[in-house]
């Protein structure tokens, strides 16, 4: 019987022999019921139901896609600075340009700088007291211009309205926004008697840089 199996190249002919030809579904059906209850073992024959009624199921998840433009508007990028610069994003209108409209930045300043100084009490270490004023943010302090090489700058004092990485923008009592250069100045800033100078070369920070930066101890400074 095998030999004539392995000579059978038909499958049909193979299929014949086998007692599984052209059948119908219930006789295919009992044909592999018994088939299967012969093959296995007499301890596995209770398992005969559920080994016929397992079925592969192939689990498939696909992504659904999302349009274009939503991918592109997640992640975009923001503006970038010349975009900023043509909108007048950090442009001040004329009309808020009054020295009086700054004062409450002033005094709010002033407690922020209190705060995060103690107190600054007459016993406090200026050295203690200037590592903190390198971290600190300067929006709504009075600064004035005390050497610069551009002698124009010189005594010009106001309320910072504005801290860019190279520039001040300040705001004068004769409501007048003045553009000061970090570079070649020197800043002070007084709060409860206590002056500080700034050296706008060393200082040539953003705000937000300046906070976590780890300033170097100098001999000298030049403008």
């Amino acid at each position: 019987m095998e030999e004539r199996l392995l000579q059978l190249k038909n499958p049909f002919e193979m299929g014949e022999a086998l007692g599984i030809g052209n059948k119908t579904l219930k006789v295919a059906e009992r044909f592999t019921r018994a088939f299967i209850a012969n093959s296995m073992k007499q301890s596995e024959a209770p398992y005969l139901e559920e080994a016929l009624s397992r079925k592969a199921v192939v689990l498939e998840y696909a992504r659904e896609k999302r349009p274009a433009a939503k991918r592109k508007s997640k992640g975009g990028k923001g503006l970038s600075a010349g975009a900023k610069r043509r909108l007048k994003v950090f442009d001040i209108k004329p009309e808020h340009q009054r020295y009086e409209l700054f004062l409450p930045l002033n005094d709010l300043w002033k407690q922020y700088i209190l705060s995060i100084c103690n107190g600054l009490r007459p016993g406090s270490s200026p050295q203690l007291v200037q590592q903190k004023l390198l971290k600190a943010d300067f929006h709504g302090a009075v600064l004035t211009v005390v050497r610069s090489k551009c002698p124009s700058y010189v005594g010009t004092t106001g309320i910072l309205v504005q801290e860019f990485k190279h520039i001040f923008k300040i705001i004068t009592k004769e409501d007048r926004l003045k553009v000061i250069p970090k570079k070649n100045s020197v800043f002070a800033v007084e709060v409860n008697g206590f002056v500080s100078h700034i050296y706008g070369s060393k200082f040539q920070f953003r705000a937000s840089e300046r906070s976590v930066k780890k300033f170097k101890v100098k001999g000298s400074i030049d403008l």
